[in-house]
């Protein structure tokens, strides 16, 4: 009687333990657990790269453009995209995601973090093998490496916009309007008298701690906003444009286009 009263015991205890390493592991899964990004923009569609097909499933080569703004999607299967078209796209975006995660050395000691990167395919696509999953890894680090600044988006889902929330087109341009328009050059102390609103500093990217001042080139549209980067430095792809308003350039009474350059100063991180 005594020995089924401790093996009964025993049992119980054995089975708290478990509940107990459960409950533990929920915890620590739903503390790593993040909601999905969602981005939409128009699809380009590009010659896929070996590099690109190794973490692409064998699919397409697949960007979602979005104004300035060009997110390269990897999938976990095979997607086909009709090049043009709108789509909404769920899942994780990786240089976010790896700046949430965080980095207590501050990118001193690369960017991004190997370990960063495996989280970061986890969150998108649980229940990988291993060794895919590392292999996925490995290629995200590479790809974020050589350009920090460009979006990586690891898809969950992927949908057509749908017809009410897609952007809408601009407004039809009579013929030869847009081309009619001249582009002038103007020096970058003359442009910058012209700026109306814009951050006076940002704070450094993980990946560029030190930060410092870099000189943009870009185009300035007629409505004195930002429309076209011409340099592939990643501290400047990385600049919030939409957030720079500059006075809508003229010239002789009659609209222009401005090319010019513009200084940015990042902030080190501390």
């Amino acid at each position: 009687m005594k020995r089924n009263i401790l093996s009964f015991s025993f049992l119980l205890l054995a089975l708290a333990g478990c509940i107990g390493c459960s409950s533990k592991s929920t915890s620590k899964e739903s503390k790593t657990a993040r909601p999905l990004d969602k981005i939409q923009g128009k699809a380009l569609v590009m010659t896929e790269t070996m590099t690109d097909a190794a973490m692409n499933a064998g699919g397409q080569s697949v960007y979602l453009i979005d104004g300035l703004h060009r997110y390269r999607l990897f999938f976990n299967t095979a997607t086909d995209v009709a090049a043009g078209k709108e789509y909404v796209a769920e899942g994780i975006y990786a240089q976010k995601a790896i700046d949430e995660i965080g980095d207590p050395d501050q990118g001193k000691n690369g960017y991004p973090l190997p370990d960063s990167c495996e989280r970061v395919v986890h969150m998108a696509w649980s229940g990988l093998a291993l060794d895919i999953a590392a292999g996925d890894a490995e290629v995200l680090c590479e790809k974020i490496k050589r350009y920090p600044a460009r979006g990586i988006f690891l898809v969950k889902r992927l949908e057509p916009a749908p017809a009410a929330t897609a952007k809408a087109e601009e407004p039809k341009k009579e013929e030869g309007e847009e081309e009619n328009i001249p582009e002038i050059s103007v020096p970058p102390e003359k442009e910058r008298a012209a700026l109306i609103e814009g951050p006076a500093a940002l704070p450094a990217p993980l990946w560029n701690p030190a930060g410092g001042t870099v000189s943009c080139k870009l185009i300035i549209n007629q409505e004195g906003k930002v429309s076209e980067l011409q340099t592939g430095n990643q501290l400047c792809e990385s600049v919030p444009w939409s957030q720079f308003r500059f006075q809508p350039p003229v010239q002789r009474r009659k609209p222009v286009k401005v090319k010019t350059e513009v200084e940015v100063r990042f902030e080190p991180r501390k």
